[in-house]
């Protein structure tokens, strides 16, 4: 996918989430050990990556995710670090999404320049369940970033985080429930009431997906496929978009960059029924699906 770099691959299971972690189980298909931690090779500078013209791959104003199969404040990657800073204060013009379960290690992580943090960079952490909420949405509000956000997925326990979201600093909470093996069911009810608690703030929420168990009127629903688990959550009309989220972005000269010049995600047919279009980077024009940009 063209909005995820992933400098370092594997990770050391944290909490209740990882019990059946994705990458794990995708590693465990491909003969490999998900907890063996590397550096990517080419992957580590995907974001100084440039086409035949000399123009960067990702384009000023896209949003990257940042280690999707590990994590970014993982203390196995200490030494790797600080390239990865470096690279992306030279991508000043791009948007860099960070998630993490590990929130008590930041502060330590930090560039020794960050002050109350740099512009381009969305953090996230994990919220699974409420006691993981209860631990990490407080470190979230005290740390220095100047966008904040909530993921809560695997979505395996209900979530309530109205004061957190009372404060203003909270700009998205995403949710998606849990797939591969041992998939713990995902209750409708707790998409509601966390969508309400977003929607009384402004708060923009995403309901990624409905994961492989869905709960809903005391039925358990099996769904299969993502793309089946997209659709079903964009049919329940639960994604909000609240307060729109503005990133001051600049140039490699240090000028802010104006909004025309910024990354204006194209959208398919496929797109118009998919539940993350309002968080997407949109489509990358890769040609996969039939449809060449």
């Amino acid at each position: 996918m063209h909005d995820i770099w992933n400098p370092w691959h594997g990770c050391i299971r944290k909490s209740e989430g990882c019990d059946n972690c994705y990458m794990y189980f995708l590693d465990r298909m491909r003969d490999q050990d998900g907890s063996h931690i590397y550096r990517t090779k080419s992957g580590f500078y995907y974001p100084l990556q440039k086409d035949r013209k000399g123009n960067y791959k990702i384009r000023s104003g896209e949003m990257i995710r940042v280690c999707m199969t590990s994590d970014f404040f993982l203390e196995q990657a200490d030494p790797w670090r600080a390239e990865a800073w470096e690279i992306m204060r030279q991508r000043s013009d791009v948007i860099f999404f960070l998630l993490t379960k590990r929130p008590e290690r930041v502060l330590e992580c930090l560039p020794e320049d960050w002050g109350d943090g740099w512009e381009n960079i969305f953090f996230n952490v994990t919220a699974e369940n409420q006691r993981r909420a209860d631990e990490r949405i407080p470190m979230l509000l005290e740390l220095p970033f100047r966008h904040k956000g909530v993921m809560c997925a695997p979505f395996i326990g209900s979530v309530s985080m109205r004061a957190a979201l009372e404060t203003g600093q909270i700009e998205q909470v995403l949710c998606d429930g849990e797939n591969y093996d041992g998939s713990r069911p995902c209750h409708y009810e707790w998409v509601q009431n966390l969508r309400q608690e977003c929607v009384d703030n402004n708060v923009t929420f995403v309901f990624c997906g409905t994961g492989r168990r869905f709960v809903k009127d005391g039925k358990l629903y099996h769904i299969e496929g993502n793309d089946l688990q997209n659709r079903q959550a964009y049919l329940s009309g639960m994604s909000y978009r609240g307060k729109p989220m503005h990133f001051e972005l600049y140039d490699e000269f240090g000028y802010p960059l104006p909004e025309e010049e910024l990354y204006q995600p194209v959208y398919r047919e496929r797109c118009e029924t998919c539940s993350m279009r309002i968080s997407c980077n949109g489509c990358s024009g890769c040609g996969k699906c039939g449809k060449k940009g």
